[in-house]
């Protein structure tokens, strides 16, 4: 498998870990990930060899525009190195639980080349509506 695919519902335990997919963990290697809330309502996990082109983005962004130091800081602020566990589990910090909206469980869903954590009711809603031409993205890319 080169990318993230599928969706798993988990349960945040008390102390706000979350157990990622073996699927997922494998997918990643060892060096572990970072997590970031870059867009509402979802949290972002990238691998951190992932996350390496990210930074390039940014730093290419804050050269060729130099309003966006707040948007980058911004990003970065709210960005922290993940390492899982033995048991696969990675800690969400409380910041990061409540911007996402994140209670009991969590919907861990693959996006190609990172990962997204859901609050399940939120994923629901927003994928239910959809985006408007939708369909001819789709049919554009897999028929």
């Amino acid at each position: 498998m080169t990318g993230f695919l599928g969706s798993y519902l988990h349960q945040l335990d008390e102390k706000g870990r979350l157990a990622l997919p073996a699927s997922f963990r494998r997918a990643a290697g060892h060096d572990g990930f970072v997590l970031i809330h870059a867009l509402e309502p979802a949290l972002f996990l990238y691998p951190a060899r992932a996350w390496v082109g990210v930074e390039e983005r940014l730093g290419e962004l804050l050269r060729r525009q130099r309003n966006a130091r707040s948007i980058v800081l911004g990003l970065t602020a709210n960005a922290v190195e993940v390492i899982p566990d033995k048991q696969g589990r990675i800690l969400i910090p409380e910041r990061l639980q409540q911007a996402a909206q994140l209670d009991t469980e969590a919907l861990i869903v693959g996006v190609l080349d990172k990962i997204e954590i859901w609050n399940p009711e939120l994923f629901e809603s927003t994928t239910r509506e959809g985006e408007p031409g939708l369909e001819g993205f789709v049919r554009q890319i897999l028929v």
